[in-house]
């Protein structure tokens, strides 16, 4: 069994929705993350950093600036790393072809596996209804998923006295409203319809905040989470599969994660295979 201090080498790593600025921010798990995790190419795919809470109110500890000087570092040491900035950077999309201490600015890329897969990366909001065509509400969600984010400790306080584990009152809240109105599913519908267009197998996206590697009009849809909760990560081994990491899980029991994801692929033939598997 793998520990901590121990590192997993991948070909390519996914991360995206971290929040730099944000005091939800879960940047030392991060860290620990980062220490015990390394790949060829980091792929950093939106809201890295929270430009909207910035904008209201300066907040920036020195765990967020550890999290910029560890990604800076790989960058020297060799790993390619591409910065596809989501809504909450968009601020970096004027300065897309960029080079900022080896790190690339791209609105969006496509990503070729190992075993020859092509994935559409790109952020999403570009395909949320609500961002696009009514900024005022987009704000106001964004407030209020700040109140529970805040509300997190306070109920799971309560639940620790009665003998209950960790619950997330927000992540449960947004899951539960989004479904109401079929938000998840037509966002996962429109990113595969947009990898299709561009003629690829699948997408890697973030900006929902609901990890998942499924199969969406007959084309991968893999989603990377966020650093705020789930604490999930999207990581390409050698092979080319596919595995999404939760780090809450493998820092809680001081491993390096659950067993891998793998990526259901496109083909009834390899599908099948996969299923048998």
């Amino acid at each position: 069994m793998n520990q901590l201090n121990d590192t997993r080498h991948f070909r390519t790593l996914f991360l995206s929705d971290i929040h730099l600025g944000s005091k939800a921010a879960q940047a030392e798990l991060l860290i620990e993350f980062l220490k015990t995790h390394d790949a060829e190419k980091i792929y950093l795919v939106g809201d890295i950093v929270d430009g909207w809470r910035l904008r209201r109110s300066w907040y920036w500890p020195q765990s967020h600036n550890d999290v910029v000087q560890k990604l800076l570092r790989k960058g020297r040491k060799g790993t390619e790393i591409v910065y596809v900035p989501g809504n909450h950077d968009e601020f970096l999309r004027d300065f897309t072809g960029r080079h900022f201490g080896g790190i690339e600015v791209k609105l969006n890329d496509i990503h070729e596996t190992a075993n020859g897969r092509r994935f559409l990366v790109m952020h999403g909001d570009e395909f949320d209804v609500v961002v696009r065509n009514a900024r005022l509400i987009a704000y106001l969600g964004d407030w209020a998923y700040d109140a529970a984010i805040a509300l997190n400790p306070v109920f799971n306080a309560i639940r620790r006295r009665f003998g209950f584990g960790y619950w997330s009152f927000s992540s449960w809240a947004k899951l539960k409203v989004k479904n109401a109105v079929s938000f998840i599913g037509a966002f996962e519908a429109a990113l595969a319809a947009e990898a299709a267009r561009h003629g690829c197998d699948g997408v890697i996206c973030g900006h929902i905040h609901h990890a998942a590697i499924s199969e969406r009009e007959g084309l991968q849809y893999v989603n990377t989470g966020d650093w705020v909760e789930s604490c999930t990560a999207i990581a390409e081994r050698h092979d080319g599969s596919l595995e999404l990491i939760r780090w809450t899980q493998a820092s809680a029991a001081v491993k390096l994660g659950p067993p891998a994801v793998p990526v259901r692929l496109v083909s009834p033939e390899s599908a099948a295979a996969s299923e048998a598997a």
